[in-house]
């Protein structure tokens, strides 16, 4: 297919590029270069208006720091926050900050720029926090009170981990001197590493934060630069001129294994990748027939999907939770059966196949969504792949703007009541429509304090999913990580449901 030959153009050009930077631009000593699959955006900088995705997350929690939030062995460890508690009648939770913290520009954290950032927080979850959360209240410069108008045991989940980035703190006075626009400019939080400077396009550079109150990081210095091209950060990991490569699809990551100097790590985070039919709920679309939706199950080969484009890193989904969440449901896949999905297509009206218009694929991974176009076009379901640059694909999605059928991703953390909240519940922010019997097993479950009773509620509504063939679940995603010869502790897999490193704690080949 001519897009398939489009990108072997482009790497060829990559890797001629690479080839004639040669190894003049390896990283530093007490440096260490991380090669991004995304361009790296200034909102990044400003946990206010995180969306549901991992990946701003990876800059997030190198510059800032949260209340509680996954740290290295713990799913919901204390940070700037020495210790939470919750009342026993689940209204009131309390706070504790650390003492002698301070932000990058020697400001302390106090407890006013806790109510502060949550205050002005408007990102993913945000509307559900607000519709739960009474009151917060200062009760001394270390400690804070939130009261809820309600039990609603998913409070922490939604402040305490990449669910939301609610629980980011960010200072009140320099905020309010420079502003938003200011802020995302030169940022300043109290996280592991110092803002230096940015470079759009091209890099952010930060330092290491000498009063970190974990400890001072290991590498001094980190280049977070922005490399969509897959082959590109590859040909970099091989010529020493990034030490991690993010986030590499399959052919590249092969590329990168067959080096014995270098190596491939799966991540372990709660990401999953599905196909959406974002045209079910209007009456006059093809879509809005269940049959089609369950040929396109049928359809694909999720193995050989995984086998191709993750090296079979990530197993075959048969729901949009991720495995490893807190109350998702485990289940097998809809079977490989192309002769069922022509059945099914008949079934339906089809006989001769059906033309589907354009399919969407999320960015940057194209050998996912090359399967998927093979896959559906070999059963007779006609699409033809239609790329977008990833930020346009990103707010395409969240205003709805994206038809038909198209191929998205999330990796941000939480339990399937956090990701019920955003992309089956009729009121998520990125559901294109929703079922009232749904709506109100998500409202009982957010009341349910028993957790055995949670779990059977929300796999309720999972198994609803399934019954009503609202998706086209491909796989639990792994971001496949190359790590280069100089990085002698990765730190990829240390933190739970995250791809990222635990910054501070990643160690180089001495020099």
């Amino acid at each position: 297919m001519n897009l398939h030959r489009d990108r072997i153009i482009v790497s060829l050009a990559a890797a001629l590029l690479m080839l004639s930077v040669g190894q003049g631009d390896a990283a530093q000593p007490g440096e260490a270069v991380m090669a991004w699959h995304v361009t790296l955006a200034p909102t990044w900088f400003d946990p206010s208006t995180a969306p549901p995705q991992i990946t701003p997350f990876g800059m997030l929690y190198a510059i800032h720091d949260a209340m509680v939030r996954p740290l290295p062995g713990q799913k919901m460890g204390n940070s700037l926050a020495e210790s939470w508690r919750e009342s026993a009648d689940g209204l009131t939770y309390e706070f504790k900050l650390r003492r002698g913290l301070k932000f990058h520009n020697g400001d302390p954290v106090t407890s006013e720029d806790v109510k502060f950032s949550y205050e002005r927080y408007r990102g993913a979850g945000a509307k559900e926090l607000q519709a739960r959360v009474r009151q917060v209240d200062i009760v001394d410069p270390f400690t804070v009170r939130f009261q809820l108008k309600e039990p609603w045991p998913d409070f922490m989940t939604f402040y305490g981990t990449t669910a939301t980035a609610a629980g980011i703190v960010v200072p009140k006075k320099y905020l309010t001197q420079v502003g938003d626009e200011g802020f995302r400019k030169h940022p300043i939080g109290a996280g592991p590493y110092k803002f230096v400077s940015h470079t759009p396009g091209v890099e952010v550079v930060l330092e290491a934060n000498a009063g970190y109150w974990r400890h001072v990081p290991h590498v001094k210095r980190l280049v977070m630069k922005s490399v969509p091209e897959g082959t590109t950060r590859a040909a970099m990991l091989k010529t020493g001129e990034a030490d991690i490569a993010v986030a590499l699809d399959g052919p590249d990551a092969e590329n990168v294994k067959r080096d014995s100097r270098l190596q491939i790590v799966a991540s372990r985070h709660a990401s999953i990748t599905w196909l959406e039919f974002a045209d079910q709920w209007d009456p006059k679309s093809p879509w809005s027939d269940k049959r089609l939706r369950l040929a396109v199950n049928h359809a694909l080969n999720r193995k050989a999907i995984n086998d191709a484009a993750c090296l079979g890193f990530c197993p075959p989904a048969g729901v949009i939770i991720p495995r490893v969440m807190d109350y998702a449901l485990q289940v097998e896949p809809t079977t490989y059966d192309p002769q069922r999905a022509k059945q099914l297509l008949a079934e339906a009206g089809y006989p001769n196949g059906l033309d589907a218009g354009d399919l969407v694929p999320i960015p940057p991974f194209f050998t996912t969504a090359e399967a998927v176009v093979n896959y559906l076009n070999a059963v007779g379901i006609r699409v033809k792949m239609r790329p977008l640059e990833r930020a346009a694909f990103y707010a395409a999605w969240r205003e709805k703007k994206l038809r038909g059928l198209f191929i998205t991703g999330v990796g941000n953390s939480g339990n399937a009541a956090s990701r019920v909240q955003e992309f089956i519940s009729s009121k998520g922010s990125y559901a294109y429509g929703g079922y009232p019997d749904i709506d109100d097993l998500f409202e009982q479950q957010a009341r349910e304090r028993d957790p055995r009773r949670r779990e059977a509620l929300l796999h309720k509504i999972q198994q609803l999913t399934i019954d009503r063939v609202m998706f086209a679940p491909i796989m639990d995603f792994r971001a496949l990580m190359g790590i280069g010869p100089r990085v002698t502790e990765h730190t990829i897999t240390w933190i739970h449901n995250s791809p990222f490193p635990s910054y501070e704690d990643m160690r180089l080949k001495e020099q």
